[in-house]
């Protein structure tokens, strides 16, 4: 389990900032400090009281869309010169989400003792993660924090906006299939056994298609039915267990980016997301290697991450970003050759944004084109599934028609 650890450490200007951080052990920390740009001075074990522990581990998240707009206020405040902590008082009490309030009265309290902002972040990851207080220290470094906090928002925004836009693509094809297989077991428990019965009654051989139908009601209506739930949970388990492992993860998240058809979707939002938060931290003055392990780890996929770790230490060893992303095979042609103009140019935080810019076009796209591709799909779909058993149902009835006749 990580342990938290005090550090001291001075910036390229020489300025001493202390802080807190968890990590696995002091050599971890150390490694990570220094690929921020930052010259170790003393790293120490903290002694976490069990009632701190206790508000990490039962507290609740904060809602994406309150820290978004705690940001913009914050941004604006600061920016019209109010101070720090005066600007944390008014948005304490002016936030609708309680637990956000506290998150900012406990903040207000470090920085009134001492601390810097970014540490008083640092010490609520239920609300801040590291991009958002990576981004902060880097707006205090630089004598930018209201400029930062904008673009920190306007990544949550445009974040968010793609997450909704991909949400609500999904929301449609995932209820008409549930809804199909309601109403495909409604009918197989339900619908069949009365038929069934009434087949017996009428006596003669039922139809193949009839009888395979027969057999799966009486199998799912009897032990059969219990069989297939529990391999159902028990495969739901495994697969969240699976998911929860780091080589699980890796396996699933190259699965997704191969999948027919949302495989493309998958791959045009990593790359979006990619983009977007390496020109921000970039932009916004944090070191290159720093802004690789924070971008690795908010990526949200593990083929994306393991290739940023390569990429990063690449880039310790001298070599340019784009050679490396080139050699991963996760990056288009598009992507790699971009960040090797910007590289070239100085102005690789411009071009990561175009790219994000680009490909957040291309997600809008793939989602209004795979929408309108699955509609009409689910629909013969829905209608295809509930004939079949009712021409199954109804064949042995038109059999009997015939022979009367």
């Amino acid at each position: 389990m990580p342990a938290s650890f005090t550090y001291t450490v001075r910036d390229r200007t020489g300025r001493e900032i202390t802080g807190s951080l968890e990590a696995d052990n002091a050599d971890v920390l150390a490694g990570k400090l220094r690929q921020m740009g930052y010259f170790v001075v003393s790293i120490d074990e903290q002694k976490v009281s069990m009632a701190k522990k206790e508000i990490h581990i039962f507290g609740a998240k904060v809602g994406v869309q309150d820290v978004t707009i705690f940001t913009r206020q914050f941004a604006t405040m600061i920016n019209a010169g109010l101070p720090l902590i005066k600007c944390l008082s008014i948005l304490a009490q002016q936030t609708e989400s309680t637990t956000l309030a506290d998150v900012i009265t406990d903040c207000q309290r470090e920085v009134e003792a001492g601390r810097s902002l970014s540490e008083a972040l640092g010490k609520h990851p239920e609300a801040f993660n590291s991009l958002y207080v990576s981004m902060v220290r880097a707006g205090e470094l630089g004598g930018m924090l209201d400029d930062v906090l904008l673009r920190v928002a306007n990544q949550m925004e445009r974040e968010a906006e793609i997450r909704a836009k991909v949400k609500s693509a999904s929301t449609y094809p995932i209820a008409v299939f549930g809804i199909t297989i309601v109403l495909l077991s409604a009918m197989i428990i339900f619908v069949v056994p009365r038929f069934a019965a009434m087949f017996e009654q009428m006596g003669g051989a039922l139809p193949t298609f009839t009888q395979v139908l027969v057999n799966i009601s009486h199998f799912i209506g009897g032990w059969g039915g219990l069989v297939l739930l529990a391999v159902i949970i028990g495969s739901v388990i495994f697969f969240r267990r699976f998911k929860a492992t780091a080589k699980g993860r890796l396996v699933i998240d190259k699965i997704k980016l191969k999948l027919p058809v949302v495989g493309v979707l998958f791959h045009k939002t990593a790359m979006s997301k990619f983009s977007r938060t390496l020109g921000t931290l970039l932009s916004s003055g944090v070191p290159i290697l720093g802004a690789l392990e924070i971008t690795g780890e908010t990526t949200g996929n593990a083929v994306i991450t393991r290739a940023l770790d390569d990429v990063r230490d690449s880039v310790k060893e001298g070599q340019t970003i784009a050679k490396p992303l080139e050699e991963a095979n996760v990056f288009p042609p598009m992507v790699t050759q971009m960040i090797a103009i910007g590289e070239e140019t100085g102005a690789l935080d411009v071009m990561l944004n175009k790219v994000s810019e680009f490909y957040d076009t291309e997600v809008n796209n793939a989602v209004d084109g795979l929408t309108s591709m699955l509609e009409p799909i689910l629909i013969v779909f829905l209608g295809g599934s509930v004939g079949i058993i009712v021409v199954a149902l109804y064949l042995p009835i038109f059999k009997v028609i015939s022979m009367i006749k």
